[in-house]
């Protein structure tokens, strides 16, 4: 994944998706917080430090850009569909949940848009979900949208030191909630992502664990899921072990000797972009050097879109679905 190596690198059900959109009306209903200066929407000024950038918002941003498809989804799933001024980016189809909101709003470009083009949206908050989306070289820094009056925010998978899980899914909905002046909205989220794993856990807490090679791409060497990323959290939370959760990094290039010398009993392969899903198991299962690894010899494969597999409110239908292959017989 190009974006990914250059930056280091859910969907609630429908009837909360229709309650979160029903409610997307005027920022900060329902809150509790008080507001913090006369006249101001309730909870607000509201001051974050996201990824070493600290931010003070004195109202929910209005025309928010999103960079990356997990920072769209998650904008909708939280019924912020109105608010996104524009956005960029897709690694595969949106839900089809969310896709009646999606379409309703301008696509600025199919890969990142140019500093031009993103400035031209009149944005006045810029929301990452990859690093990348911040490049410097190509003028959408962050210190540079500060200094023209933009605020930002970059998904904590690519700041968090250390390994990503279920607490940084919270931070993320939490923050962004807040942000927007709807923090019930991501109570809410949080509380049906939680319930949804915890369902896939108690299922498949007495099976064996298999172990998972996650394979994303590559010819040469295998671009895999590390042990730092939530995608190492997905796997432990369908009830599998990843072969490369020592791999201090969210996405990284292992050699296929590693591959080999591990052993991994399922490879789950990461679906999206031009390479199909059977043109990578036909790659894995024609490479002589790979017959004896059991998943190859044994053609266990499973699947998620690469969409699934950040941090964004995919996590829950990630372990659903891949707890739902790794363990098809669990009650």
């Amino acid at each position: 994944m190009s974006r990914t190596r250059a930056a280091l690198r859910a969907f609630p059900p429908v009837a909360l998706l229709i309650s979160l959109t029903g409610c997307a009306g005027s920022p900060g209903d329902g809150q509790d917080a008080a507001a913090g200066t006369p006249g101001a929407a309730p909870g607000f000024p509201y001051t974050v430090t996201n990824c070493g950038v600290s931010s003070t918002y004195q109202a929910p941003p209005r025309r928010a850009v999103t960079m990356n498809q997990h920072a769209t989804e998650l904008m909708l799933a939280l019924g912020l569909g109105d608010r996104i001024a524009g956005s960029a980016y897709l690694d595969d189809a949106v839900l089809p949940a969310y896709r009646p909101a999606y379409d309703k709003i301008k696509v600025l470009a199919g890969e990142y848009p140019s500093k031009e083009v993103l400035l031209g949206a009149d944005p006045d908050f810029v929301y990452g979900g990859y690093a990348s989306a911040f490049d410097k070289t190509q003028g959408r820094d962050r210190e540079g949208l500060a200094t023209s009056g933009i605020n930002s925010r970059l998904n904590v998978e690519y700041c968090t030191e250390g390994t990503v899980g279920l607490d940084q899914l919270k931070t993320e909905i939490t923050e962004v909630a807040r942000t927007f002046g709807v923090p019930e909205r991501g109570a809410q989220l949080i509380e049906d992502e939680q319930r949804r794993i915890d369902a896939v856990t108690t299922r498949v807490k007495d099976r064996p664990r298999p172990t998972v090679f996650a394979y994303d791409s590559g010819e040469a060497s295998a671009s895999t899921s590390g042990g730092n990323g939530i995608g190492n959290e997905i796997i432990s939370l369908s009830g599998g072990t990843n072969v490369f959760a020592d791999l201090k990094d969210t996405f990284g290039d292992v050699a296929w000797e590693k591959v080999i010398e591990r052993r991994p009993e399922v490879v789950l392969i990461y679906d999206y972009g031009g390479t199909t899903v059977e043109a990578k198991k036909q790659r894995l299962l024609n490479d002589p050097a790979l017959a004896d690894v059991p998943a190859v010899k044994n053609r266990r494969f499973v699947v998620l879109p690469l969409s699934s597999v950040v941090l964004g409110v995919r996590v829950a239908d990630a372990v659903e679905a891949l707890g739902g292959q790794l363990h098809p017989n669990a009650a």
